[in-house]
């Protein structure tokens, strides 16, 4: 990558991340997702990843803390919900 094209990934990234967290909680309140579908946790750990990438870069490091904290959640949440009952 190119210094120019960092910034534009950054950008991306936080727009992607946006979308996936948004769009994750607009399907679950919406009855089209579980909370406890793999297709949720997914969502929230790109969503998470994608955060933690622009808000790093930005500098905004309490929104990077929150989204890393978020980003464990959902990969517990997977690991969790993945294991035979």
């Amino acid at each position: 990558m190119t210094m120019k094209t960092i910034p534009m990934f950054v950008e991306v990234a936080g727009w992607c991340a946006a979308g996936a967290i948004l769009g994750a909680y607009a399907l679950l309140s919406a009855g089209k997702l579980q909370a406890r579908s793999a297709t949720y946790q997914w969502l929230n750990i790109v969503g998470a990843v994608g955060f933690i990438i622009n808000s790093g870069w930005n500098g905004a490091i309490p929104s990077a803390a929150l989204n890393a904290v978020w980003l464990v959640i959902a990969v517990y949440a997977l690991r969790r919900n993945r294991r035979p009952s």
